[in-house]
């Protein structure tokens, strides 16, 4: 079948090495899918997350500035990640009880733990005093709670979360006059209750404005150390943005942007910004370095200069380029412009589809092969729901799928992999692959369900 018009602009996804050696190799991912009994599966690289991390603690340490990397743990529950951050002595975010003792579990410290998300349940509230983690407050009564807990002698971590002004309508966060309210009703009980400072969370991807409400935190902070709080600390949470393709393909593909590429001229409420400039770590070093409205030169002066901490919360930043997903290919049904991909999963693996959205970056078919027929396809699961597409986006490909080849979708380990998975038809979840590498050879291993371990493994040389 020829490509047709009617065929999307291709969106090729930046590729890391390790990706690159894993897909080369002309045994490894069939073993591997061998090994889960030929269902999709995710493949997960700890060495890419802990070289990430790294990076931005070195953006703190350049910009001079105190500080402290938590990892959204929601954006992947691979126990990987975790153990990483025990390795490198930094911290997690969780929001449930079960994050909270599968970090632990991991090698985390109670410490190193921040619980975010609005009102926390009794358990997860006893859990984190008993552990001394750090606790943001959303909500008045949250806090109430938390007085009784210190008020009975138990010592108490917390931060308060603020109702950002440029979302005044979202359901987080505390408003001025609560924000009044909370700061006095800490006073009063900081014999065992300990305010650490502010934190809040912004949507989108810009810097400017995390800039500037992280300055009007930390002129919270010193308000209320003027009031006897410690207020050391201010969050600016996540939405940190990963660059998943070049510039230029992904320019091209909105500028000639048509609803014919897609199935059904499908249309979505909106797309992730699948290019992004800065990124991640440069991200951070960005808003550090923004100008801010005081007597301070920048944001991080201000920070050094006033002595307060900076802690943040990555969750797909830390996950850029840390693994991709392999659907098996049950079949191929070619039509008169595009044909259909059946995988063998559900496209509840590939996060974005449950969002009104589409997953953009060019999936691959492996193994690898000369070029043939260029035909493009549509990827649907292999459930009996219409709604059930990987992708709805007619995706060029260099050949014609076949049943038993693999489909890779790349750079998947940031939310994509598990935030909506299902066992709907009584279908397994898709198992996680932990690969490692070194000159001459890839390890793997299956991962357990709950502790991340060393070791063990197949290895190809």
């Amino acid at each position: 079948m020829e490509l047709t018009e009617t065929a999307a602009l291709p969106l090729p996804a930046k590729e890391l090495g390790w990706v690159t050696r894993v897909r080369t190799d002309p045994t490894l991912l069939a073993d591997m899918a061998n090994a889960v009994g030929g269902g999709p599966f995710h493949v997960v690289y700890p060495e890419q997350f802990t070289t990430n991390l790294a990076a931005f603690v070195d953006a703190m340490v350049t910009a001079g500035v105190d500080g402290k990397v938590y990892f959204g743990k929601k954006a992947n529950k691979a126990a990987c990640w975790p153990r990483a951050c025990a390795e490198a002595n930094t911290g997690v975010d969780v929001a449930s009880a079960p994050e909270l003792i599968h970090a632990l579990a991991n090698g985390v410290r109670g410490e190193d733990l921040v619980i975010t998300g609005p009102s926390k349940s009794d358990d997860l509230l006893w859990l984190a005093t008993r552990h001394r983690c750090l606790i943001t407050v959303d909500e008045l009564d949250e806090l109430d709670r938390v007085i009784a807990i210190a008020d009975a002698g138990e010592a108490v971590r917390i931060l308060l979360r603020v109702l950002p002004p440029s979302n005044p309508n979202s359901r987080f966060g505390l408003n001025d006059n609560e924000l009044d309210l909370a700061i006095d009703r800490c006073v009063a009980h900081r014999a065992h209750l300990r305010m650490e400072g502010f934190s809040f969370h912004l949507t989108g991807y810009s810097v400017a404005p995390r800039a500037w409400q992280a300055s009007d935190l930390i002129d919270r902070c010193l308000a209320a150390r003027a009031k006897g709080l410690a207020a050391t600390s201010v969050s600016i949470g996540g939405g940190f943005a990963v660059d998943y393709v070049d510039a230029s393909p992904w320019q091209q593909f909105l500028s000639k942007y048509q609803d014919s590429w897609f199935h059904t001229r499908k249309t979505f409420s909106g797309f992730y910004p699948y290019h992004a400039n800065p990124a991640g770590a440069e991200m951070l070093s960005a808003i550090l370095g923004s100008s801010v409205a005081t007597e301070h030169s920048d944001l991080a002066a201000k920070f050094a200069q006033t002595g307060t901490r900076l802690l943040i919360e990555p969750g797909r930043a830390l996950l850029d380029g840390c693994g991709f997903t392999a659907f098996p290919v049950l079949g191929y049904k070619p039509r008169q412009d595009y044909g259909f991909i059946t995988a063998s999963g559900l496209s509840l693996s590939l996060s974005e589809q449950w969002f009104a959205s589409e997953y953009l970056p060019d999936p691959m078919l492996w193994p690898q092969q000369e070029p043939s027929t260029p035909t493009s396809a549509c990827v649907g699961g292999s459930s009996c729901l219409e709604t059930d597409m990987l992708s709805w986006r007619k995706i060029r490909f260099d050949r014609v799928p076949r049943r038993g080849d693999l489909l890779i979708y790349p750079n998947t380990a940031g939310y994509q992999m598990d935030s909506n998975e299902s066992e709907f038809h009584q279908l397994p979840l898709p198992p996680k692959v932990v690969v490692t590498t070194s000159p001459g050879r890839i390890r793997w291993r299956l991962e357990s369900a709950g502790v991340s371990h060393r070791g063990g493994g197949h290895s190809h040389e």
